[in-house]
């Protein structure tokens, strides 16, 4: 089930891009603006809209911490934004002066891509805001850059419809010859790592104006080469595709069109979910939060969409959603609740479920107060009277009683096997990815690393390289687990 939660009408031109951090929301416009939102209720924070571009605004991304936003203009600039105060901390001019048209951080804030109409492409430094290096595709423009998850290896897409991979020295190691027909638009890394004997292996998706969207394996041979093989095409849509977004786990697959649609898809198995039908005119953005099951989709009708993905669609094929499916969201089932975390509930979510528990009467309290999951699972008998002003005795118990009942159906007899290191099976705290794709505790997978002769403590196979890649997404998994248990 995927439910519309809001729409967002600030901007006063095409909207162009959007990201999400754990935190906030930006989108950027045509209008020179960025904008920025608080992803809890989606209300704009203080000091935006940020200026600072001369013209339009093509792309923005945020660095895995949030602190900053990075985002790049036809002015042939890319600037570096505080979202602590909303100001600008650099600004980066691009090799040649050519507009700007993609921009991307690398996972481990290490590095930024920049790329231009001109086909030229630059690696910043990204601490000391430094020009590393910079090349050129000649004859083309860049329009798509998405790194590896591996944060190693970065992919570009232009609009001469070829698909290439890059070293962070700016060497060439792949390049797909007309991947997309007309010109690619968009390319995204999906964040898991694949592995198996002696290839480790990427999933990219791509899409461009033959109006397809494409799932690729990039596989590494243990002779160090590259190899990009197509898995997939989608035609869930009848027009060019615009963009294209991967969910934090790399389970869903996102998509938008020059047919006013967004179609989303079991990216394992290439199966279209869900056509969504609520733009007016093409939609060119879209992106899935990393910390909860939320889709926003930009458009050129100048509005951006925010969309809550309900856990258990996968098992759905082919569904075409409107305005008039969205308007009786109310009626999910409870079984669409058990299958979120409490913490991850919206304040609809808690109205339901007080429903559920023949709690009706506090639904409108609960709603004037905006009590969400998180705030629900923070109530006290001392909260309910002195805040909430639950004047019955009864009521307060009952729902208090209610309240513990949910929080012993949640609570596992164990932490789930994905949350513990392979090594210690314990709890991770700092979790990582190695080259065979699993997940280890650093530490442990540094001291067996140093001791085992760089085998994989999953396959016993060597592993290619000694790399770590921080896993952000299952560290924020597990402390919002943590939070609930």
């Amino acid at each position: 089930m995927v439910s519309l939660i809001c729409t967002l009408q600030d901007h006063r031109d095409d909207v162009n891009w959007c990201a999400f951090s754990a935190t906030l929301f930006a989108t950027c416009s045509g209008d020179k603006t960025l904008r920025i939102y608080n992803t809890k209720d989606f209300s704009e924070l203080p000091f935006s809209p940020i200026t600072g571009h001369g013209y339009g605004v093509h792309c923005c991304c945020f660095s895995p911490c949030g602190q900053f936003l990075a985002s790049c203009s036809t002015d042939a600039t890319v600037v570096i934004w505080s979202m602590v105060s909303g100001e600008i901390e650099a600004i980066l001019e691009h090799p040649g002066r050519s507009p700007v048209r993609v921009c991307a951080l690398s996972p481990d804030s290490v590095h930024l891509v920049s790329g231009a109409s001109d086909g030229t492409l630059a690696l910043w430094d990204f601490p000391s805001r430094q020009c590393r290096r910079s090349g050129a595709v000649p004859d083309t423009t860049m329009v798509a850059c998405s790194f590896s998850p591996c944060s190693q290896l970065f992919m570009t897409g232009s609009t001469y419809g070829d698909l290439r991979l890059w070293d962070l020295d700016m060497n060439q190691l792949h390049a797909e010859k007309n991947a997309h027909d007309l010109g690619v638009s968009c390319c995204t890394f999906s964040p898991d790592i694949h592995s198996g004997g002696q290839v480790v292996q990427f999933r990219l998706a791509s899409c461009g104006q033959d109006s397809l969207l494409k799932i690729w394996a990039i596989n590494k041979l243990s002779s160090g080469a590259y190899k990009m093989q197509l898995l997939h095409s989608l035609t869930g849509q009848s027009a060019p595709v615009l963009t294209c977004s991967y969910s934090a786990d790399g389970q869903l697959l996102v998509s938008g069109s020059v047919d006013k649609t967004v179609t989303v898809y079991d990216a394992t198995n290439a199966i279209l979910l869900y056509t969504l039908n609520q733009h007016e005119r093409y939609v060119t953005a879209c992106s899935f939060s990393p910390t909860s099951p939320i889709i926003a989709t930009g458009s050129m009708d100048k509005t951006v969409n925010i969309w809550r993905v309900d856990d258990g669609c996968s098992g759905q094929e082919g569904k075409s959603l409107n305005g008039e499916t969205f308007e009786s969201k109310q009626g999910r089932a409870s079984s669409g609740l058990s299958k979120l975390l409490v913490s991850d509930w919206s304040e609809e979510d808690v109205s339901l479920w007080l429903g559920e528990e023949g709690l009706e009467g506090l639904v409108e309290t609960f709603k004037s107060n905006n009590i969400d999951g998180s705030e629900l699972l923070s109530l006290t008998k001392e909260t309910l009277a002195s805040e909430l002003h639950i004047e019955s005795l009864g009521l307060r118990s009952k729902l208090l009683r209610k309240l513990e009942e949910l929080k012993s159906a949640s609570v596992c007899t164990g932490s789930p096997d994905e949350f513990l290191c392979p090594i210690t099976r314990e709890l991770m705290k700092d979790p990582v990815i190695a080259a065979d794709g699993y997940s280890y505790e650093r530490a442990a997978i540094e001291s067996w690393i140093n001791t085992k002769n760089r085998s994989s403590p999953m396959t016993n196979l060597p592993l290619l390289t000694t790399l770590l890649t921080p896993n952000h997404t299952l560290k924020m998994a597990i402390g919002r687990w943590k939070t609930t248990h």
